[in-house]
């Protein structure tokens, strides 16, 4: 998405990778810092996507804590009317998927370690802070306000 910012003249590059991309007629680096030419407010709640659920669940699976092997799970299933929204939908690892099935958590046996809920847009962005975890390329440390003040 950063590159197509880039060709709309939607971003000025701030700073770049060492990393160069192809294309039959030019080449560029890729950028690892941009910044908008023009403010776009943000929307309050985020969209539902997998990563951004992952996110939310802190790529940590709800039933058992294991952080491998990731899908997400339905807590009302979708045969007793369950639908794909914030509220009903929990990272799960894939035994923990297999293991509820097309049951009710109380059915299972299992239990939610939190319940899921639609974070907004700020709860998110304070969740993707950690991530990846315990990792920051170098380029990006003068523009995070976060990181300066973890220094204090």
């Amino acid at each position: 998405m950063a590159l197509k910012a880039v060709f709309l003249d939607k971003v000025q590059i701030l700073s770049e990778y060492d990393c160069v991309v192809h294309s039959p007629s030019m080449e560029m680096r890729l950028p690892s810092v941009i910044a908008l030419k023009k403010f776009v407010r943000p929307s309050v709640y985020p969209a539902f996507t997998r990563f951004n659920l992952f996110l939310r669940d802190k790529f940590t699976c709800q039933y058992c804590g294991s952080h491998s092997d990731l899908t997400f799970d339905h807590v009302v299933p979708r045969c007793e009317g369950g639908r794909t929204t914030w509220t009903n939908i929990a990272t799960a690892c894939s035994h923990c998927n297999i293991k509820k099935g097309r049951r009710t958590i109380k059915g299972a046996g299992m239990h939610l370690n939190r319940k899921p809920w639609r974070p907004t847009t700020f709860e998110l962005n304070d969740c993707g802070r950690a991530f990846p975890p315990n990792y920051l390329h170098g380029s990006w440390l003068d523009y995070l306000y976060w990181d300066a003040m973890l220094e204090r």
